[in-house]
């Protein structure tokens, strides 16, 4: 016990000796990391110093630098802006002087001005009364000529004019006369031949139209029949037929009185089976119009049907037959527009075939030419813009609407098919008879025409021919020359289309003879 003792003793001196040792040895180990660290401390702050020193140096020289590179920056901008300023200065300077010579100038040139107007003022009293001493020479001057020539200056004046005017009116007359006899040498003689060829050929009748029908009654009774209680028949007339029915003094006689001839159609045959009927009341007025409507739409129908297929144009649409079916029933200057779209259609086929051109394509547009006539009356334009816009509508070719648009223009943008379709159309109007009017207008025609040809100077004598188609003019051979009959005949044309009213074309012939007489002895 006692061993174990003292070798636990001995143990714990042992290891209170290793702690001692090892406690002075980390002291002293401890010191000498504090001393080498106050030491490279010290290193630190020492070298910490002189960098700063070195950078606090550099930046006093660069500040040094940046201020020596402003104030030379600002130097320079100073001398060049004084630069500048001097230029301007010396400018100003000198635009002063300008000024102030031109203000010199102006004063200098005021005054010679002044001066120059006072010259001229007085340049301008003497100028004027030399123009007055010279309208003095020249008044006495013209008065002595008048005196010696016999005439007044006006007269002179007139004389002068009229002797120009006459003879540029005789070169024009020249001029005009060679032309027409370049063109009549080739184009004349064929086209008569063709107009001729193609008159010759056909020779259609005429059915002359009135805007009135009447319709014969069995007895004067029948008057009040139709009249019926307080005119309530006749009422129910004209309402379901749009006409004016006219009961007069006539015996056993009405008349029907409308613009549309379709419409007094369908008047007239109403009219004419309640008559032989005998029942006149609204309702039976109602039912048989509304039936002979009908009848008259088919009658249309199948007129234009057989037209077309009389005339040899085919494929038509169903609307233009029945355009060209309700023709029958139209009328212009009293001719019969379905009887004159057929002879248009003719004459233009012939034409057509002399010239070697589509005969069927001409027919077509000679029938189809007054399309628009059966609904004018309905639609605002002319008859030729209506009649192109439905034929071009209903599946018409370009040409064939072109012809029916331009049938009456002056032919400048007409195709060769529309001007046949032109000149077939003046043919079929203009032949004799074709056209019919009241005799009291016709005669007035004539007149007018006879009047407008006698107001003419060198006129002696003139005569209205053909039914008023041609005009024939005596000149005193004394008066017109042969050119002046040119521009005469031109004058009266122009006058004639100015002043007078008329169907188709009128022809203006003047004759210039010279006669001479003597004696055999």
């Amino acid at each position: 016990m006692l061993y174990n003792g003292l070798l636990i003793l001995a143990i714990t001196a042992a290891l209170a000796a290793g702690v001692a040792v090892g406690y002075v040895f980390r002291q002293r180990l401890s010191r000498k990391k504090l001393e080498s660290s106050q030491s490279l401390s010290a290193r630190i702050i020492d070298e910490a110093k002189k960098e700063a020193e070195t950078i606090k140096k550099e930046a006093v020289l660069q500040a040094k630098e940046n201020l020596l590179k402003a104030k030379t920056e600002f130097e320079r901008d100073s001398r060049e802006r004084k630069g500048e300023l001097d230029v301007l200065e010396r400018r100003l300077r000198a635009k002063e002087e300008n000024l102030d010579r031109r203000v010199d100038l102006l004063a200098q040139k005021e005054c010679a001005n002044e001066t120059r107007e006072k010259g001229l003022m007085h340049r301008e009293s003497q100028l004027a009364e030399k123009h007055e001493r010279a309208d003095q020479m020249l008044e006495e001057q013209q008065k002595k000529l008048e005196q010696i020539a016999g005439i007044t200056s006006d007269e002179a004046k007139n004389f002068l004019i009229q002797s120009m005017e006459a003879a540029a009116r005789r070169d024009a007359a020249l001029l005009i006369r060679r032309i027409e006899e370049d063109a009549r040498r080739t184009a004349e003689k064929t086209s008569q031949e063709i107009i001729a060829y193609a008159i010759q050929r056909y020779s259609g009748d005429y059915i002359a139209e009135h805007t009135v029908s009447v319709v014969n009654l069995p007895n004067d009774e029948m008057k009040g029949r139709i009249i019926g209680r307080e005119g309530r028949n006749i009422r129910a007339i004209e309402a379901a037929t749009g006409i004016d029915l006219i009961v007069d003094d006539t015996p056993e006689a009405v008349v029907l009185s409308s613009f549309d001839p379709v419409r007094r159609e369908v008047a007239r045959l109403s009219l004419e089976r309640l008559i032989t009927d005998g029942r006149i009341h609204p309702g039976r007025i109602e039912e048989i119009v509304k039936k002979v409507r009908l009848e008259v739409e088919s009658i249309i129908k199948e007129t234009g049907e057989r037209i077309s297929f009389d005339v040899g144009v085919h494929d038509l649409h169903p609307e233009l037959i029945t355009l060209l079916g309700s023709l029958k029933f139209r009328t212009s200057y009293s001719q019969n527009a379905l009887q004159h779209s057929i002879e248009v259609a003719h004459l233009t086929g012939m034409m057509a075939a002399e010239l070697k051109m589509n005969v069927k394509e001409a027919k077509r547009a000679g029938l189809l030419h007054d399309l628009g006539k059966a609904i004018d009356h309905k639609v605002e334009g002319t008859h030729a813009a209506i009649g192109a816009d439905y034929a071009k509508r209903f599946g018409e070719s370009p040409r064939i609407v072109q012809a029916i648009a331009t049938h009456h223009d002056d032919g400048r943008n007409n195709t060769l098919l529309g001007v046949l379709v032109q000149a077939a159309d003046t043919l079929s109007a203009a032949r004799p008879g074709a056209r019919r009017e009241m005799l009291e207008s016709y005669v007035k025609r004539l007149e007018e025409l006879e009047n407008i040809a006698n107001s003419f100077s060198g006129v002696d004598k003139c005569f209205a021919i053909q039914a008023g188609r041609e005009i024939r003019i005596m000149v005193e051979n004394e008066k017109i020359s042969d050119n002046d009959t040119v521009m005469l005949c031109r004058d009266i044309i122009k006058k004639i289309e100015a002043e007078l009213a008329y169907p188709g074309q009128i022809k203006v012939t003047v004759i210039r003879e010279t006669r001479v007489s003597d004696f055999a002895r």
